[in-house]
């Protein structure tokens, strides 16, 4: 059997030591990184190579250069999503754009979600979540047209008391939801959203949200950038029967 080799450039491999030492507080904010003759040293890589691995963290956000005094780790905390949460917290600093709505025939997988027929249509409502005005998750949230059309959830502005309360009002109260969580690389369309940095992953939240009946209302793809999230699960432990 071959043995694993990681093909990375040098510089995308001592980016991934860094921001591991980083994420998992081995380098606390405030720390100064060695200088460059240090770090090329411990590497034995030229200078370019160094360089590009800080840029790369740079753009993530996970470090700062300071004229005169070298390179510093960032004061910085991801937003945690409490996944079994489905209303997510909102502190200060959050804004949404106003959504693009439109009527279309919906991916596959929604169509699934929703048990809908391959020639059904849904309203879709996209839009963008920005905190303290930088781009944080883009989101396509899908309602079967036979709820939707000619109601709020189909009008080209925001909802007010959001999408909850409309499907409320409409005889469909949210009861239950379902979420399928991945991590795959950007399309164009998140990187420029998201005005993501190069070859950062994103996560794919995959949400179906259900009324009485278990009847599905919602499909829902929320998608963050990999960088900047952390995802929270909490399970209560039943005893172990003797």
């Amino acid at each position: 059997m071959p043995q694993p080799n990681d093909s990375r450039p040098s510089s995308q491999k001592i980016a991934a030591t860094w921001r591991a030492q980083i994420m998992s507080g081995e380098l606390q904010p405030g720390t100064k990184l060695p200088s460059m003759p240090q770090l090329i040293e411990q590497f034995q890589v030229a200078n370019t190579t160094i360089q590009k691995a800080l840029a790369i963290l740079r753009d993530e956000g996970f470090i700062d250069s300071q004229q005169g005094r070298g390179v510093y780790v960032r004061a910085r905390q991801p937003f945690v999503v409490n996944v079994a949460a489905y209303f997510a917290p909102a502190p200060g600093g959050y804004s949404y754009s106003a959504p693009e709505v439109s009527e279309i025939r919906p991916p596959a997988d929604v169509t699934a979600a929703l048990g809908l027929t391959e020639n059904d249509h849904v309203v879709l409502r996209r839009r963008v979540t920005f905190h303290d005005g930088e781009p944080v998750e883009l989101c396509w949230s899908y309602y079967p047209l036979t709820i939707a059309a000619d109601t709020p959830l189909a009008a080209k502005k925001k909802i007010k008391g959001g999408a909850p309360q409309a499907l409320a009002d409409l005889g469909y109260p949210q009861r239950e939801f379902t979420d399928r969580v991945s991590v795959r690389q950007p399309t164009t369309e998140e990187v420029e959203a998201l005005d993501l940095p190069a070859d950062v992953p994103v996560i794919r939240q995959f949400r179906v949200i259900y009324s009485d009946n278990r009847t599905p209302v919602e499909a829902s793809v929320m998608v963050k950038g990999g960088h900047l999230y952390e995802l929270l699960y909490r399970q209560v432990i039943s005893e172990a029967a003797d």
